[in-house]
């Protein structure tokens, strides 16, 4: 039997703050990429407690999700797989000094739209900029659209 097709099921914190937009600067094969905090839902995690997870051990700040951004679509033809992105946007704390960041992430950094924009070769995902454009056009889904059991 042949193995079952799946998507990946991603999630990114969307975080602004004074005009800047929360980053994390990975070490990846293909050298630093950008990204927002974001990563992959686990086994028993809802869509919210993922994108909380995720923010915390990539910048060591809290995040508090108030609305859905939008949910992505990518395909990745060199790697051959479907990434599935919800987007949350939320709030910030103030990073934890005594955590320690993921494995891989060099950094968490504040870049205003511009910055990100500028930044186009280095993204991790596609989505990137258009969660960033999707956020500032007041694109917005209550949490209340999100079911689980």
């Amino acid at each position: 039997m042949a193995a079952r097709w799946k998507p990946n099921v991603t999630v990114a914190a969307v975080a602004e703050r004074d005009g800047r937009f929360l980053i994390v600067e990975e070490r990846t094969p293909a050298g630093l990429m950008i990204n927002q905090p974001a990563g992959h839902l686990e086994d028993g995690e809802t869509l919210i407690e993922a994108v909380c997870r995720e923010a915390l051990e990539e910048t060591a700040c809290a995040f508090r999700p108030e609305s859905l951004v939008g949910i992505y679509q990518w395909h990745d033809r060199a790697g051959g797989r479907t990434f599935l992105r919800f987007a949350f946007c939320g709030s910030a704390s103030a990073p934890d000094p005594a955590r320690a960041l993921d494995h891989g992430i060099e950094r968490a950094v504040w870049m205003t739209r511009d910055e990100i924009a500028a930044a186009t070769p280095r993204y991790r995902s596609p989505w990137v900029l258009a969660c960033v454009d999707d956020y500032l056009s007041g694109r917005r889904l209550g949490l209340e659209c999100l079911r689980w059991t």
